[in-house]
């Protein structure tokens, strides 16, 4: 029995050291692209999206647009639309508006943007960033107004063609404390459900530390909730930080996966490894403390298509995961390119993980 026991924990060891040893190799890879896998339009620009299977067996899509004669008018007019297919890699066939403008007296209420879905318990959650103001389009210019109102929310379904249950009050707001990181604003929001069913979201906040309109510095924070929708507890340590940079990361998508949280993000300036701009992996053991994984380089701003053509891109941003019974199938992502006019054209893209 001695002996038997003995085994057992050496046979436990070994098992531990082996899934110890895969955990620290963890990385995505890719496999090329097809070209039904493009979703674009020609009279809207396209800026991100996020994939839920419903029960119909669909693959039902919501991503950011707004009218490309309007310029880079995200902060102002982008709205969050629904689109459909049977497969995760397309073709999508645009559907409706999961969340329309309902006027201005609304946080929300001329401008969606950035959603993450997710099927929890039965029930759809479609968080976002949500703005108002004055509804002044800019061309590639911010409006200040629109873009210090950005606030988080949540929209609720019972079913992901909707109807979607919208709140009058954003589930994470700005803090009062002018010293917060969030003082500002917060938006671009990510969640996951911890083993112990807590949910764990990261968002973007921008504080007022630094002076002029647009505040700073750019970061981001972590809050808690026992549902998910809140009300959400706010903790005051920056996470995906880099010496020497006041925005070093954006668009974080987080997940749990083999034993740990983790996360893909938009490395903005080559913060965080020799290659430049690009997507890079994150690695958490807590949710709270996290460090670059040693297989950082997610990738680089190019698509490797089915055809067999690499295609150079301007911008690689918005990475999010469709994952199905616990592993990643696809990885999201908002594209652009430079047209032949100087113009940049956008669309989304879903890469098949391998």
């Amino acid at each position: 029995m001695k002996k038997h026991l003995i085994l057992l924990m050496v046979i436990g060891t070994l098992l531990s050291c082996k899934s110890q040893k895969q955990d620290t190799d963890f990385k995505l890879n890719f496999k090329p692209v097809p070209l039904t896998a493009k979703f674009e339009s020609e009279t809207k620009s396209i800026w991100g999206a996020s994939i839920v299977k419903g029960k119909d067996g669909l693959y039902h899509m919501y991503y950011s647009r707004w009218d490309k004669n309007l310029g880079w008018a995200w902060v102002t007019h982008s709205e969050i639309a629904h689109a459909v297919s049977k497969s995760p890699f397309g073709p999508f066939e645009p559907k409706d508006v999961a969340l329309p403008i309902r006027g201005a007296q609304y946080w929300d209420g001329l401008c969606t943007h950035n959603p993450t879905v997710h099927e929890y318990n039965g029930k759809y959650y479609l968080y976002y960033m949500g703005n108002t103001g004055n509804g002044v389009a800019m061309g590639n210019k911010l409006n200040p107004t629109h873009r210090n109102n950005q606030r988080i929310g949540v929209a609720v379904a019972d079913n992901p063609n909707g109807p979607w249950k919208r709140f009058d009050k954003p589930i994470i707001d700005v803090s009062s404390n002018t010293e917060a990181l969030d003082a500002l604003m917060v938006s671009n929001p990510s969640i996951t459900q911890r083993p112990d069913g807590i949910y764990l979201m990261v968002y973007k906040a921008v504080g007022k530390k630094k002076p002029g309109i647009m505040g700073g510095p750019v970061v981001h924070c972590i809050a808690t909730s026992k549902t998910p929708t809140g009300p959400f507890l706010k903790y005051d340590k920056p996470v995906f930080v880099a010496e020497g940079y006041d925005f070093p990361a954006e668009d974080p998508f987080i997940w749990y996966q083999n034993g740990k949280y983790r996360a893909i993000l938009k490395d903005m300036h080559g913060a965080f490894t020799t290659a430049g701009r690009g997507l890079v992996l994150f690695e958490s053991n807590d949710g709270f403390d996290w460090k670059l994984s040693k297989n950082a380089l997610v990738s680089t701003l190019e698509i490797k298509w089915e055809n067999g053509t690499v295609q150079k891109l301007e911008h690689l941003e918005r990475p999010q995961l469709y994952i199905e019974k616990g592993k990643p199938v696809a990885l999201l992502c908002a594209a652009d390119i430079v047209d032949d006019k100087g113009v940049l054209q956008s669309f989304n893209v879903q890469i098949p993980i391998k």
